[in-house]
């Protein structure tokens, strides 16, 4: 099945204004996230400054600081590359069988001309040449100002072509005015050919006419006279097309040069040995990294800098590239990424305190997979696999106790080792005890992490000191769990964030409201949960989130509560009471349902994307048959109507994310194909569709981005699902045709399924 766009439609775009909003707060929290990147290397990546002149003897070996580019050796390299770039040739299309044509279609012409011989040899002599010189003038004219060839190269090609200009013999001109024109036009063919075999990249056009003679010797002429002719013709005709293109050798040693890797003095290697005299030449050296107190240098600064924008718009372009909602829409969550990001500096510097040199296996203590753990739960798995690399650079700067190295591999290596395990445990995670679960993970895996660096490496550490490397990293994963246990409590209510787990615990039929919905309204908690099961699975077909639908499904009746009996699931053989009073008080009855329900949520403190399905899982939909029975009576009464159709329609808001939308299209469907006798599979087919596309017609999707792509996933989805649910109750059409006539078929199902919630509360007030 596939749905059309209405041909009406208008999207209307919802604006939010605040903090929460603003683009200029946004690039603001990754300003603040750069400051944060900075603050926390700047302990351990800018240099220390030494107090030293020239003259004098160092009291200490320097050590670079980081890797120094040796700017003579460099540049010696790149001319050696430079130089072994071979000259590049280029080759022009010259046509060179097109002008040898012109000239014998030239000489057939003139020799049945009434012309003298002497008249003839004057021409050819003249005309020949100029001939030449013009077709390469054309060929240059056509392309010059064009990107197809260079004017430099079109100026070399004129140049080559008139060095090697290959000079007619006189006795030749004599020859051309007596070849009679069958032999022209065979001499034609022989010469276009040897042409077009010869102009094959040349470079040198004397080498390809020193092949001509032979070439002639072989082909069909038999007459010497025309052998002969052909033969200086051809050579005449013979020119260079592959020149030497300065511009693109140029480019290519430009690259060349660009291309060779600088010669680096490298990061930890000793500049200056403990006692070495400083030279004016040291001592320059030093001042150009920042190494002396007196010459003052912000270089260092800017790298760090510069280190801390790089990794911070990092974040920033995955986020916009990921197309994640946090960008778009809320500041909020971009303010607890880079909380997350703060706190997990904080937890690696309080473990890098307790080490020294002596204690370097203190820093596998660090709970380096509590942001990433945090980010998965909170935010979204790819960017904490992408904070992943980001927390693993931070661990081996923060963790690196070697002042001679900028990072210290084996921390970025556990780092990164944890935190993806990490991810990889806890990414579906539903219980709390499973972030204890995944703590326990971490820290096995990075006692392994520890255990293969320490074999592969042969450390030179004692027996106690790889016991306890491994013991910290073991103990690293339980810190991690612990904290997160503890921090996911704050960060929810905080932000207002609905995890995983804060949906499982919402699920829970002992939830207050969940269980007032079951002893007070039991029909509309069964409704409920089947709504549940087809909105979860159509959410997770079109990759939105299945879990929230499921729950939110729930809970998105709950204001029936209010008024249980005048919802027809709930009317257990009793009168219905929509009979006796007037339809407008039904229809705010009904509308009321999904009012009351966001202000009992509220009481409850649930979620906020929670209270949205129940606010928009109606959208603006129109009650159909609490308007037609307004319409009757007042034509009964003989009463002009002091309604319109906008007085029967819910208040909205339309669905505002795919989630609403998707538990809308679940409810009414459900609620559908319950009000079937006996469904057929035809009918629920139909069912599905004719409730979609009404929703659709009546612009119910405007304001969410549902594609009609994603509506054709979730009629297919839901089909299936309801094929699932009511097996036992769906008639295949084999057992149709057995039964009854599809006419007597037609007669059960509703009369507008479309219509929100027309088989649901307003078929239920019949």
């Amino acid at each position: 099945m596939a749905f059309k766009e209405p041909s009406t439609d208008k999207s209307i775009s919802v604006k939010h204004y605040g903090w929460k909003y603003s683009v200029a707060t946004r690039y603001i929290l990754f300003l603040f996230l750069a400051i944060l990147f900075y603050t926390s290397f700047s302990v351990k990546l800018l240099p220390e400054r030494y107090d030293i002149k020239v003259g004098t003897h160092s009291e200490k070996s320097i050590l670079a600081p980081q890797q120094i580019e040796d700017s003579k050796a460099t540049l010696k390299a790149q001319e050696e590359a430079a130089e072994r770039v071979q000259p590049i040739y280029t080759y022009v299309s010259l046509r060179n069988d097109l002008l040898v044509s012109q000239i014998f279609e030239r000489i057939d012409r003139l020799n049945q001309d009434e012309v003298s011989v002497q008249d003839k040899i004057a021409i050819y002599r003249e005309e020949i040449p100029q001939r030449a010189e013009d077709f390469v003038n054309n060929f240059i004219s056509t392309y010059k100002g064009t990107e197809t060839y260079p004017p430099e190269l079109l100026q070399e090609m004129k140049k080559v072509i008139e060095q090697q200009a290959y000079r007619i013999p006189e006795e030749t001109f004599i020859k051309i005015p007596r070849l009679a024109p069958e032999d022209i036009y065979q001499m034609k063919s022989v010469a276009r050919d040897i042409v077009s075999r010869l102009m094959n990249e040349v470079v040198d056009a004397q080498t390809a006419r020193a092949k001509v003679a032979e070439l002639v010797t072989a082909s069909s002429l038999n007459d010497r006279t025309s052998r002969e002719v052909v033969q200086e013709l051809v050579r005449f005709s013979i020119t260079a097309n592959k020149f030497y293109n300065e511009v693109a050798t140029k480019e290519a040693k430009v690259e060349a040069r660009e291309n060779t890797q600088p010669v680096f003095i490298k990061q930890g290697d000793v500049l200056v040995e403990k006692g070495q005299l400083i030279t004016p030449e040291l001592y320059e050296l030093l001042g150009k990294n920042g190494l002396l107190k007196d010459d003052v240098t912000y270089w260092p600064q800017l790298g760090l800098f510069l280190l801390s924008i790089l990794l911070s718009l990092g974040v920033l372009m995955f986020i916009r590239q990921s197309d994640m909602k946090m960008f778009k829409y809320n500041n909020s969550q971009v303010f607890m990424l880079v909380l997350i990001y703060a706190i997990t500096m904080m937890s690696m510097h309080l473990a890098g305190i307790l080490q020294s040199v002596d204690r370097v296996y203190i820093g596998f203590l660090a709970p380096v997979a509590i942001g990433v753990i945090l980010v998965t739960l909170l935010l979204d798995v790819p960017l904490a696999y992408f904070s992943a690399i980001i927390f693993s650079i931070m661990a081996s700067v923060i963790l690196n106790v070697d002042k001679g190295e900028m990072f210290d591999f084996h921390f970025g290596f556990f780092a990164a080792i944890t935190s993806c395990v990490a991810i990889f445990s806890i990414h579906r995670a539903s219980q709390r005890s499973t972030l204890l679960k995944g703590g326990i993970m971490v820290s096995m895996f990075g006692a392994i992490t520890v255990l293969i660096m320490l074999l592969i490496n042969d450390s030179p550490w004692t027996r106690a000191e790889s016991l306890y490397a491994l013991a910290f990293a073991f103990a690293g994963g339980i810190l991690t769990a612990v904290l997160v246990i503890g921090l996911m409590p704050f960060f929810e209510v905080t932000f207002g964030i609905l995890s995983a787990l804060k949906l499982v615990e919402l699920s829970n039929p002992n939830h207050p409201l969940l269980r007032k919905l079951l002893t007070e309204t039991p029909g509309t908690y069964h409704h409920s949960v089947m709504v549940g099961n087809l909105a979860e699975a159509a959410a997770e077909a079109i990759g939105a989130d299945g879990l929230l639908c499921r729950v939110g499904s729930y809970y998105h009746d709950i204001g029936k509560t209010k008024r249980p009996i005048y919802f027809i699931e709930n009317q257990n053989n009793m009168e219905n009471p929509h009979d006796s009073i007037d339809p407008k008080l039904s229809k705010s009855i009904i509308i009321a349902h999904a009012r009351d329900g966001v202000e009992m949520q509220k009481e409850y403190k649930l979620p906020k994307p929670i209270r949205d399905i129940a606010e928009q899982h109606h959208g603006t939909t129109f009650l159909h048959f609490f308007y037609h029975k307004a319409l009757r009576q007042a034509e009964e009464q003989g009463m002009e109507p002091d309604f319109t159709e906008d007085d029967f329609r819910y208040p909205g808001p339309k669905a505002q994310s795919k989630e609403a939308a998707v538990v809308g299209i679940a409810d009414s469907v459900e609620a559908a194909v319950r009000s079937l006798r006996k469904p057929t599979v035809n009918q629920v087919e139909s069912m599905i569709e004719k409730i979609i596309k009404s929703r659709l017609d009546d612009h119910q999707f405007n304001e969410c981005d549902l594609t009609m792509k994603e509506l054709d996933i979730i009629a297919r989805t839901l089909k299936e699902t309801v094929m699932g649910i009511f097996h036992s109750r769906i008639e295949y059409p084999e057992e149709v045709k057995k039964i009854k006539p599809e006419s007597t078929l037609e007669q059960q199902s509703p009369a507008n399924p479309a219509d929100s919630e027309s088989t649901d509360d307003q078929k239920r007030s019949v």
